[in-house]
């Protein structure tokens, strides 16, 4: 399996467990997900935590899973299967961060990849306003990368969204040492001709990963490539191997999108 000039590597043996909520447009969410671990090679198990209906322009409605049931599909789906990796999407409330981080503590092998998911596209809210201080405190420091872009970098250091590159990269160092993790600011929502999204380790200097900004929209890129992320990682790949690998796949991604 290939897309572009670039080999898949196929091992239906590995799974990632995808953590997040339904999208019934089918644009983000689970199902964007699971589509994009399978055109990676791998197999993937799901836990549900909530589920919405919603098309491309707007929320219309959404249910919450309870959050024991998130941990119980969770532990089902490890249990069941040779997980590798998790990438973890919207969670939505207090307790089902609190449920799903007990998780995580009982299975600290396992690289965690959290794209946090605070609103859709369309602008609804996706987390009640209580938990976005339990996803900083309680989920973020049992992740290995956490991938913000500008407006959830914004809202998780309780900042104004960054103006520019050497704002964002500030922000980005001030969550890094508030949780203590990795974290990837994506710059998909600046401006210029260049998308350039900033990994940011405890640490280490910035890396700086950038790429022409295309002149198109697709919903969901950040589902994959925090999934992307998640399969390179399952398959031992390094972070910063990760990183550029799942970029490469959002952009051709994007430049084969109508």
């Amino acid at each position: 399996m290939a897309r572009g000039n670039r080999a898949v590597a196929i091992d239906r043996e590995s799974c990632v467990l995808v953590v997040a909520g339904t999208d019934s447009s089918g644009g983000a969410g689970v199902t964007r997900d699971v589509e994009t671990i399978a055109a990676l090679g791998l197999s993937s198990c799901v836990a549900v935590t909530a589920v919405t209906a919603q098309t491309h322009r707007s929320v219309d409605w959404i249910e919450h899973t309870p959050p024991r049931f998130i941990a119980a599909q969770m532990r089902a789906a490890i249990a069941a299967n040779n997980v590798k990796a998790i990438k973890i999407g919207m969670l939505g409330t207090d307790g089902a961060i609190q449920e799903a981080a007990k998780v995580l503590r009982d299975h600290s092998d396992i690289p965690v990849v959290l794209d946090p998911v605070l609103a859709a596209s369309s602008g609804r809210a996706l987390i009640v306003e209580d938990a976005v201080a339990a996803l900083r405190r309680d989920l973020m420091p049992l992740c290995r990368l956490v991938t913000p872009n500008m407006p959830e970098l914004a809202v998780l250091t309780g900042s104004a969204s960054p103006s520019d590159e050497a704002s964002a990269c500030r922000r980005g160092e001030e969550l890094v040492r508030t949780v203590g993790t990795a974290v990837l600011v994506k710059g998909g929502h600046a401006s210029g001709s260049e998308s350039v999204d900033l990994l940011l380790q405890p640490h280490l200097p910035a890396l700086r990963y950038a790429s022409p900004r295309l002149p198109r929209e697709m919903r969901g890129t950040g589902c994959m490539l925090s999934s992307a992320i998640a399969v390179s990682l399952a398959l031992g790949a390094s972070l910063e191997q990760s990183v550029r690998r799942a970029r490469q796949y959002v952009f051709d991604a994007l430049a084969g999108s109508k």
